[in-house]
């Protein structure tokens, strides 16, 4: 359910031939491809994964970039990386770190939108920060590369940096779908990958300790572990996902990031059947990593539609009270309060600036008519909300519509689906320029 990934930093290079054929953001190559291998001038063919390459502007080597990052309130918060975590909102005081890699890709994206209003709408997206998705193990260097320079930004200018991070390589990942399948098995040792991988981000993170790290922790993973044990994929993995998760919460508590697990969304986790189990597996997997000090709370809405508060209900929300995102929360936070895991919340809005566009409520993949929505900021108006937050980057494909695609979904190919999408994680222009158009509030 719920599908995506992120494959947009530290690729590996297909050389490009010079009578170069397809256009800017189209495939050219993986498996199963059998179209032009070679791009347009000024694009090289990159290597994504396996089943896609397509063709980005210039090299694939994340580019660097002098964008100004979004500012938080000035309001102080003590407390270094490690050790004791600070009192309050992990987000307060902090200015936001810019993903570099996102920030040129809107700019090129824009490039491509030829009416000068919503031109100029969609060069703003890339002075808003996202998240970055680190799904690969290749990408893991790219940590410290970022790190780097928001460590620098900080010291230059006295300010303190915050990068936010989804940390999403979980063996036999995307249990219940198709279109993020991840690079480890849990057959061929993917528990033990899957620990080198968060050794790996740990060891990046730990050699910039004045650059404070929020990160929302594997997607989709628990939540499938309440709702879909039916599934036998997700009945395969369930033991392998705690294990994982609880690695990762022990070993990122170290140096000090600021964990919000995944919690699903008001229409996947919020039905009030589905309440009380979501709350005992987060109380249980928090205990049995010893409830760990840097673990703030839960991320929900990521890479969803829903509103944070709806005006009325969506009706394709009939027969769930909690048919928003704080419905959602203020039910759920009692049973995670009672049972000793802290009750703090983040919520992805990138997406969710127009509301009643789907058919049904577990339509996610690239719904048509979707707009940005509201711009990350403190002002939550809960106190269970420590921030609104764009998780999803906007423009990056959920899942492919293309029915002869290894990872095709059919999710992606209903009638409230874009069509002529792209693989998961891949840059989807058409998307881009219509999230741009039917911002909410307006760009």
């Amino acid at each position: 359910m719920f599908k995506f990934a992120s494959l947009l930093a530290l690729v590996s290079l297909v050389p490009a031939v010079v009578n170069a054929a397809q256009p800017l953001y189209a495939q050219c190559g993986g498996i199963g491809w059998t179209g032009d291998t070679t791009c347009v001038s000024g694009a090289t063919c990159t290597k994504l994964n396996d089943y896609y390459s397509q063709c980005l502007p210039g090299s694939s080597t994340p580019p660097t970039t002098t964008t100004t990052p979004t500012t938080t309130p000035t309001t102080t918060n003590t407390g270094g990386p490690t050790g004791t975590p600070a009192a309050g909102n992990p987000y307060t005081g902090y200015q936001i770190y810019l993903t570099p890699y996102y920030a040129d890709e809107v700019q090129t994206a824009a490039g491509l939108i030829t009416d000068a209003t919503q031109k100029a709408k969609a060069l703003k997206v890339a002075q808003i920060p996202t998240f970055t998705w680190f799904d690969v193990i290749a990408k893991v260097p790219t940590l410290g590369t970022y790190l780097a320079d928001a460590s620098a930004k900080g010291k230059a200018s006295g300010q303190k940096y915050l990068v936010q991070i989804v940390v999403y390589d979980l063996p036999d990942r995307d249990c219940a779908a198709l279109a993020s399948n991840g690079e480890f098995s849990i057959a061929n040792d993917g528990l033990n990958k899957y620990k080198g991988y968060i050794d790996q981000l740990v060891a990046q993170i730990k050699q910039y300790p004045d650059v404070r790290v929020v990160a929302v922790i594997e997607p989709d993973s628990l939540a499938n572990l309440v709702t879909n044990l039916n599934v036998a994929k997700c009945a395969n993995a369930q033991s392998a996902y705690k294990a994982g998760v609880t690695y990762a919460m022990q070993q990122l508590n170290s140096v000090g990031v600021y964990m919000y697990l995944d919690a699903g969304h008001a229409g996947w986790l919020g039905w009030p059947a589905n309440l009380s189990p979501a709350a005992q597996l987060f109380i249980q997997l928090y205990k049995d990593a010893g409830s760990p000090q840097f673990v703030r709370g839960l991320a929900t809405n990521v890479a969803n539609y829903n509103a944070l508060s709806a005006s009325s209900p969506d009706p394709i929300t009939q027969g769930n009270p909690n048919y928003d995102e704080i419905h959602y929360i203020n039910a759920l936070a009692p049973s995670l309060t009672s049972g000793g895991f802290p009750a703090h919340f983040i919520v992805d809005q990138g997406r969710s600036g127009v509301q009643n566009i789907r058919q049904q409520w577990g339509d996610w993949c690239n719904v048509n008519g979707a707009g940005f929505g509201t711009r990350p900021t403190l002002s939550t108006g809960s106190s269970l909300i420590d921030a609104i937050v764009w998780v999803k980057p906007g423009g990056e494909c959920d899942g492919t519509s293309n029915t002869s695609s290894p990872r095709y979904d059919a999710h992606c190919g209903l009638s409230d689906a874009m069509p002529n999408a792209p693989e998961a994680g891949t840059w989807f222009q058409a998307y881009f320029a219509a999230l741009v158009k039917n911002a909410n509030p307006a760009l």
